[in-house]
């Protein structure tokens, strides 16, 4: 698509703010207005307008796509969002682990447990550990408390955890993502131990490796997102 406005920008809205190309106003894919709840997004999502060439590149609109799914999913049903944010607290990444007997063990528990036990002293929680792939129910009680703590998260908010439980396949760490000063690309890799451990053993794809940047990237977005909501005057 040929790039159809000169400049981007941002103005106040009912509610919170707004992208203004050539001074009208955005909508979302689904055709609702996209207004969302702090300048600082507004100003990221103008950016992201502005910093297009002569042909939009879809795959830019990192922040938008995530702004969209705010207004358009979470927002249509904050119920269901919610629930399939706690399923992946069911079968968490930083639960399930090799054999005590196997090297690979000792890498997951140093640095795994660092962040389940800092997840478990925060939300007041208890997460059973895993060896092997064989499924074990996490606490009834846990899933409900993390079902509490995301129920106190706008829907914006809640579009950027679930970007970041879904690419880290753990809710664990798309919790501690959305933390004050949190370590993101720290974060990453401990999602991505695995995955890491095995191109030692056997040598980096240049492929996948380019796959995980960009994932990666996607990953550090959605934090960005989450932490402007979460400190609108920080950002």
């Amino acid at each position: 698509m040929k790039r159809f406005y000169r400049a981007a920008g941002v103005g106040e809205a009912e509610g919170g703010w707004r992208v203004l190309l050539d001074g009208r106003p955005v909508k979302s894919v689904g055709g609702r207005p996209q207004i969302v709840p702090c300048r600082a997004l507004a100003a990221a999502l103008a950016a992201e307008w502005a910093d297009q060439g002569e042909e939009i590149a879809p795959a830019r609109f990192v922040l938008r796509d995530l702004a969209d799914y705010a207004i358009d999913v979470v927002g249509a049903d904050r119920a269901a969002a919610i629930r399939a944010l706690v399923a992946y607290a069911e079968t968490d990444t930083l639960c399930y682990r090799a054999g005590p007997d196997e090297p690979l063990w000792h890498r997951q528990v140093a640095v795994w447990e660092p962040i389940l036990a800092t997840a478990e002293a925060r939300h007041g929680v208890r997460f059973e550990r895993i060896c092997g792939i064989i499924h074990r129910p996490q606490p009834e009680a846990t899933l409900l408390r993390l079902g509490e703590e995301l129920v106190t998260h706008d829907d914006f908010t809640l579009a950027a955890l679930a970007s970041l439980a879904g690419l880290a396949a753990s809710l664990v760490v798309a919790l501690a993502a959305i933390v004050p000063d949190a370590d993101i690309a720290g974060l990453w890799s401990a999602a991505h131990l695995e995955e890491a451990w095995q191109a030692e053993l056997w040598g980096r794809d240049p492929d996948a490796m380019a796959r995980q940047a960009r994932r990666a990237a996607l990953f550090a977005a959605a934090a960005q997102m989450a932490r402007m909501l979460l400190n609108p005057h920080e950002s």
